[in-house]
């Protein structure tokens, strides 16, 4: 494994740290994720009330690959353990608000002054300093602030249909964390990494916000046809209503956009600037698709060497071939059913990393990280008896007769 023999605390909870965990995880580091002894909230919770075998959707998406341990923080012996797991470790990283773990004892000076060369990582919701950062920060009102939801929209304004900035938010932790680890092996220095869901979402319109401070037009420019895709692209960059569906076009030829629709309202227009008459130009193409099928254009399209895909819905997905073909999911059977995961992204020498762990249980994983730590089996036993620790049950011995 690529990351194997690096070691991660992560104090995250549901969806920028964990998906940042998880990516390291799958990468092969041993990230040990602290829980409080009731367990995350992510294990209770979950998008459209999806649970499978009484698992929630919220915590399969991104807890795989991870070791767990329920602790109170609160109590001295508790905070004994993670100190203990902090003194071996490369990384600590956490996405509470900005102050919450100097409260519980674990904040960057101490933490620090237990391990020099720890690398402590934060994502925050606004960041560590200025006015809004001891504001609640989640994806919804990062798409807000960012003037993600107000671009997105044409009709009126448009949050995206995923978390997509808590989702990019882990990515750039993880990306961070990477940086810090890398230089840490290269001259054994710690390293305070910080990442919010703020930087995320200014970071997901790199290109709208550059092109928009560039123009120096105003808000004015942001208008555009309903079936345009984005106010910076020419036409017909977009998305169209078919007779059976919806139709993308990226961009394209206008006289073979033409051609291939069969259009002489396209073909009279190809001269045109596609960008300032960027209105005229899709509705036009909303009028030359409008009431086809969308299996009757493919040929032509086609022949035409027209960049377009369909619109494509979650059930199309389940079965699509290039996403079988590319190992995309993940089917994980649990005790009376079946998972489906997004896979991790990237391939590492022709393969995508495996499902190696799964932490179904709070605290799965804390008798065997006890016993790393040191601890022996009566102070295990003691660890959970004065509530310090919550551990599942002890698997049953096998009756060998």
């Amino acid at each position: 494994m690529l990351l194997e023999g690096m070691r991660v605390v992560s104090f995250c909870h549901f969806l920028q740290g964990p998906a940042a965990a998880q990516y390291l995880a799958d990468m092969g580091a041993d990230v040990v994720k602290i829980e409080p002894p009731g367990g995350g909230y992510e294990r209770k919770w979950s998008g459209g009330r999806a649970f499978v075998d009484g698992v929630s959707a919220f915590f399969l998406c991104a807890h795989r690959n991870q070791r767990t341990i329920a602790v109170d923080l609160k109590h001295p012996a508790g905070r004994t353990v993670v100190e203990r797991l902090v003194a071996r470790a490369d990384v600590l990283m956490e996405n509470f608000r900005p102050g919450v773990l100097d409260r519980l004892g674990f904040g960057y000076e101490r933490v620090k002054a237990l391990k020099p060369d720890i690398i402590y990582a934060s994502a925050s919701g606004w960041g560590t300093s200025g006015p809004m950062r001891d504001r609640p920060g989640q994806d919804l009102l990062a798409q807000a602030y960012s003037g993600l939801i107000a671009t997105t929209g044409t009709l009126r304004p448009t949050p995206v249909g995923c978390a997509a900035v808590d989702q990019h938010g882990g990515a750039l932790f993880a990306l961070g964390i990477l940086a810090a680890y890398v230089r840490k092996l290269r001259t054994g220095l710690g390293t305070r990494v910080e990442s919010s869901l703020l930087a995320a979402a200014l970071d997901l319109q790199n290109e709208p916000l550059v092109s928009y401070f560039a123009a120096r037009a105003g808000r004015g420019i942001l208008k555009r046809h309903e079936a345009l895709a984005s106010w910076y692209h020419e036409a017909p960059y977009g998305v169209y209503r078919l007779a059976d569906g919806w139709i993308a076009f990226s961009l394209n030829d206008p006289r073979k956009l033409a051609a291939a629709l069969d259009s002489p309202e396209l073909a009279a227009l190809a001269d045109r600037d596609r960008y300032l008459e960027r209105d005229r130009y899709a509705e036009a193409v909303a009028r030359a698709v409008g009431g086809r099928r969308y299996a009757d254009l493919v040929p032509a399209l086609e022949a035409h060497g027209i960049w377009y895909q369909r619109v494509q819905d979650y059930d199309d997905l389940a079965d699509d071939p290039q996403l079988r073909a590319t190992d995309s999911f993940l089917e994980v059977p649990l005790s009376s059913g079946e998972a489906v995961l997004v896979a991790h992204p990237n391939r590492y020498d022709g393969a995508r990393p495996p499902l190696r762990a799964l932490a179904l249980a709070i605290g799965q994983h804390g008798r065997e990280i006890l016993a790393e730590l040191g601890y022996g089996p009566e102070e295990i036993a003691e660890l959970a008896a004065s509530g310090a620790v919550a551990l599942p049950p002890a698997p049953e011995k096998e009756d060998r007769g």
